[in-house]
């Protein structure tokens, strides 16, 4: 039996703006408790009140944060504090340089937001779901940590530690009812692309010119999807693209 959102209570991270957006909008609009998070306040009580506020929780929350991450969740309020499903979305990619000219404070918040602050919510939450013995932990990969492109460089390898983290994840629950679920989209339109190039909008929206990408309606859907589907049911990771993108041949550079 497909599980009912009504009996869910939902805690979204990155929530101000593309999947998690539209991931929020997706679950409460099936009737779930939602916890709106993220770190623009003014963004969050907008989305609070498009969505109206008896069911959804809003906590301004930089996920990169261990101490705050930990008092966000200790100090839910009792109708929210049992949460069903956590999805880690708080991530960016910063610059597409190679490797050698990168900026290095852009790794280290891709590293810190990526993987710590995935970390930390997980860890956070986790131990609610495995005392409750049930929920469903869903991340936010990319197609990038499994297939390299010029430019991901540390951008993919956090994805790839998403991708494993996620695996491992399965191996130590293994005799609970709590799940886990990588999601790994390829080219999908949001702020995306703006945020990897700080502000160029014009840059931004080049990257979809001529190319019909996933919206961010998309991967909500797939994520209401995985999370609504029998509680024995675990999908472990679902990689997906928009039809007109595919894989290209290995590069060679050839010499003479």
């Amino acid at each position: 039996m497909m599980l009912d959102a009504k009996d869910m209570t939902v805690f979204v991270t990155g929530a101000t703006a593309g999947f998690g957006a539209a991931t929020a909008k997706r679950f409460a609009g099936a009737g779930a408790k939602v916890v709106i998070s993220g770190r623009r306040a003014e963004r969050l009580e907008a989305l609070k009140a498009e969505l109206g506020s008896a069911r959804v929780h809003a906590v301004t929350l930089d996920v990169r944060d261990a101490a705050a991450v930990q008092a966000a969740v200790a100090g839910l309020p009792a109708e929210f504090a049992s949460v069903d499903v956590l999805v880690n979305n708080a991530g960016l990619a910063l610059g597409l340089g190679p490797a050698q000219t990168a900026d290095l404070a852009d790794w280290e918040t891709m590293v810190d937001t990526n993987i710590k602050g995935l970390m930390y919510c997980t860890r956070a939450i986790l131990p609610g779901m495995v005392e409750r013995n049930r929920g469903h932990v869903i991340n936010l990969g990319s197609m990038a940590g499994t297939y390299p492109y010029p430019g991901a460089n540390v951008y993919g390898a956090t994805k790839a530690f998403v991708a494993q983290f996620s695996l491992n994840l399965r191996a130590d629950l293994l005799g609970y009812r709590v799940r886990v679920t990588s999601i790994e989209p390829g080219m999908a339109e949001s702020e995306f692309s703006e945020v990897r190039f700080k502000g160029d909008k014009a840059k931004a929206k080049d990257v979809y010119k001529g190319v019909q990408p996933m919206t961010p309606e998309d991967i909500a859907e797939t994520i209401f999807f995985a999370a609504t589907l029998p509680a024995h049911v675990n999908l472990n990771r679902i990689e997906m693209m928009p039809v007109m993108q595919a894989f290209s041949p290995l590069a060679v550079k050839r010499e003479g």
